[in-house]
């Protein structure tokens, strides 16, 4: 063992230590260095023994590579080249690294390259293709073992392995996620009520470094799945893979957390391998305070900490989002980052639809958080790009639930949840339209935007109909996964003749235009164009709020992001090959909007634009092209990227 771990060892124990802590010692220490630096930490910090003359250290100091002593150096190198404290390089170690680290005979003697190891992993993961959830096992494996070779993986083959980190594979894996959990595993912070009163010391547990972005569920909404308590950790997970792979995040400053408050799912009371809380969960006042609990707790504990809200039942979604948005630096991806990305599509749909603006009707099947939070975002984009009223932007939109429009005189009026309010019809007199067939009958829509997590509710008739009442008609069946999008992209294709102008929340396959022959490709509203570039130019500028307006910029420079190629073939979104390229751009572009609105307080930002924290930079200061690159190198500097 080197001399400066030895000397960590000494330093954490200003005792001599017990002859269990020493039997301990001896048995992380045959696993080697980081092992010993991770354990001295932990150890040392929950023995309960009077603290040495000088502090002890944090596990952050041994893990992420800071101590003045020097003692992590070899952490802190591996997180200078991304791998943090979870780096393995297998086979890719060189000969001094397999001599210095004791590895020599415990790894095939093969040196291997990065792109080498990865060509072998692509290999095994193509030969799983017919059992998805065996893929993502093995993914999640590769992400466990070796963070570097995940990512070169996942980044040069992104739009081949996000299906299978993220949507569709994901919900399955979230199903089964109790059935496939590694027992030991600490793939995040599961926090449960019973934590409530020790939240400092149950948050202090996580071993790895300060975290610069969470993302965190209590499972109560997972995709169109239902309540899947703990099982639903599998989102956070899949999300902050992709907060890096397109974002830039490192990985080692990710964490995600599940709030385990319970399930009333009887599937996850009755499976006898359910891993979470089997109570039924508690009222909205003992929610409510649980989760101002973890919030207080998380920002003592980490308070320059973005967090993103993920997959909370809709009434819960927007209440904590609108009790919170103003005290913490924090969003709701599935009101604001779905409602961004969808609104990007959507403005290049506009566009190519012929239709103007303000005569468009756009009818949403599906009112729930992430329908309130698209319509919203897409009515305010018809009062700033349109020049329409509020009032006459939203009596563009139709909402329709289970029940049928939501109207003010429907008989179950007294029970709309508020998010439902804020799209109401007044103006029916009276009359009712129950079912969506009826709708587009009704009301003609040139628009239909489907998150009502039922799948095939758009059907050959629906489809056959828009066709008929638009010369190209927009339809988004945006549920996730797979099974709950409202159409195929084949469907829209073949019953609306090719005139669809189509973008899913899931990935469909390219389909043949039925007349031309030409290969179609289909839009995917994927919220990673989005998410990944406003968490990470928030984080960036160390925004003390995420604001609409930096969230509304987002979107339309995405919209603005399509190449010549890309426009020339009638694209919604820019082809996922190129998220880096445009999340760097996007990330740039939330800080600007977070300096117009003064709320930026990283140092090289604000001497960039000459600015004190605080102060509001003008436009003209804002359109600064030369300073808008320089931002954009700095920007590039700060993404990760997997490399030895």
């Amino acid at each position: 063992m080197a001399t400066a771990v030895k000397q960590l060892f000494q330093k954490v124990f200003a005792h001599v230590p017990t002859a269990a802590e020493k039997q301990q010692h001896d048995e992380v220490l045959h696993h080697g260095e980081d092992r010993v630096i991770r354990w001295c930490a932990r150890v040392g910090r929950r023995s309960g023994r009077p603290p040495s003359a000088e502090p002890e250290p944090t596990a952050k100091e041994c893990m992420d590579g800071r101590q003045s002593m020097q003692v992590t150096e070899c952490d802190a190198q591996c997180e200078a080249k991304g791998g943090g404290w979870r780096s393995n390089r297998g086979t890719g170690a060189s000969i001094e690294e397999r001599h210095a680290q004791h590895l020599v005979g415990l790894v095939p003697p093969v040196i291997e390259t990065l792109d080498h190891q990865a060509a072998r992993c692509l290999a095994r993961l193509r030969s799983l293709n017919a059992t998805p959830l065996e893929q993502y096992c093995y993914l999640d494996r590769i992400r466990t073992e070796n963070t570097n070779l995940f990512y070169h993986l996942v980044m040069n083959n992104l739009k081949e392995t996000v299906k299978v980190i993220y949507t569709p594979t994901v919900g399955t894996a979230c199903l089964e996620f109790s059935h496939i959990y590694t027992t030991g595993a600490a793939p995040g912070l599961f926090l449960s009520l019973s934590h409530k009163d020790i939240l400092d010391e149950v948050i202090s547990n996580w071993p790895g470094p300060d975290p610069e972005i969470i993302v965190m569920t209590d499972g109560s909404r997972i995709l169109g799945l239902g309540d899947l308590g703990v099982n639903g950790m599998g989102i956070p997970i899949g999300k902050l893979s992709l907060y890096v792979a397109a974002g830039g995040f490192m990985p080692s400053r990710t964490l995600p957390i599940c709030l385990d408050v319970g399930t009333n799912n009887a599937k996850n009371i009755a499976d006898p391998f359910y891993v979470g809380s089997k109570e039924a969960r508690p009222d909205d006042k003992t929610f409510h305070e649980f989760v101002d609990a973890v919030m207080v707790a998380l920002k003592k504990k980490w308070p320059s900490c973005l967090v993103q809200f993920e997959d909370f039942s809709s009434e819960h979604a927007f209440e904590t989002l609108n009790r919170l948005r103003n005290k913490y630096c924090m969003f709701n991806d599935d009101i604001q980052g779905t409602g961004a990305v969808i609104l990007s599509g959507f403005i290049n749909a506009l566009k190519l639809s012929g239709v103007p603006l303000k005569d468009h009707r756009i009818m949403f099947v599906g009112a729930g958080s992430a329908g309130v939070g698209v319509a919203s975002q897409l009515m305010d984009h018809f009062v700033r790009a349109g020049g329409l009223s509020k009032a006459e932007a939203k009596n563009l939109f139709w909402l329709l639930d289970s029940k049928g429009v939501i109207t003010s005189d429907r008989a179950d009026v007294a029970k709309y949840p508020a998010h439902k309010l804020l799209f109401m019809r007044e103006d029916m007199g009276g009359k009712q339209i129950s079912s969506l067939e009826e709708a587009i009958d009704e009301l003609k829509p040139t628009a239909l935007i489907g998150l009502s997590a039922v799948g095939g509710t758009f059907t050959p008739s629906i489809l056959t109909k828009m066709g008929q009442n638009n010369a190209k008609p927009i339809v988004f069946p945006l549920s996730n996964p797979l099974t709950a999008a409202e159409c195929s992209f084949e469907d829209a294709v073949k019953y609306t003749n090719g005139t669809v102008l189509f973008a899913s929340g899931t990935a469909f396959p390219s389909q043949e235009h039925p007349v031309t022959k030409q290969l179609l490709e289909p839009g995917q509203g994927n919220n990673m164009y989005v998410f990944p570039a406003l968490g990470f130019g928030s984080v960036l500028a160390k925004a003390v709020h995420v604001t609409d307006n930096m969230i509304y910029d987002c979107s339309v420079n995405l919209a603005n992001s399509l190449n010549e190629e890309e426009i020339s073939k009638g694209f919604l979104y820019p082809r996922i090959e190129r998220i880096r390229e445009i999340s760097a751009r996007l990330s740039r572009d939330v800080i600007i909007s977070a300096l117009k609105e003064g709320l930026a307080r990283e140092s090289f930002v604000l001497n960039l634009y000459e600015v004190l924290a605080g102060e509001v930079i003008s436009a003209e200061l804002a359109q600064d092209e030369l300073k808008a690159e320089d931002l954009l190198k700095w920007v590039k500097s700060k993404m990760y990227e997997p490399h030895y």
